[in-house]
């Protein structure tokens, strides 16, 4: 797991070890759904493997970005959902996906939009 540093030159250093690499921000972007179970979250981050998913998570989860929810069923169930923390994140990246947009259309790169719509950031 990523062990934070107790003291940082800047706030964009923290944010960069917490929510940095290629997969943290596209979980928590898919995760502005609501909650979803690990093969949802595997289905809609193709080219990620399942031990890269459950390591991302995991590191989320332990900087208090993600909750997982276990149900103790057969077979198990595990939900996984932003936390409060989490939640402050929405608006940024909701900036940033849209950022990312005009920045294609803008450099003639074609796009597929985000994996959400931006409808849930006008609730």
């Amino acid at each position: 797991m990523k062990d934070l540093n107790s003291e940082y030159q800047c706030a964009i250093d923290l944010v960069i070890d917490v929510i940095g690499g290629k997969w943290k921000v596209l979980i928590l972007w898919n995760l502005n759904e609501g909650v979803k179970r690990f093969n949802e979250l595997k289905r809609s981050l193709p080219n990620i493997t399942q031990k890269m998913l459950t390591q991302q998570l995991r590191e989320l989860e332990e900087h208090g970005l993600v909750s997982r929810k276990v149900y103790q069923e057969v077979p198990p169930r595990v939900e996984y959902s932003t936390t409060d923390m989490g939640k402050k994140l929405q608006a940024t990246l909701f900036e940033m996906c849209k950022w990312g947009d005009e920045y294609a259309e803008q450099k003639g790169i074609a796009m597929n939009r985000c994996w959400t719509s931006y409808n849930f950031m006008e609730k």
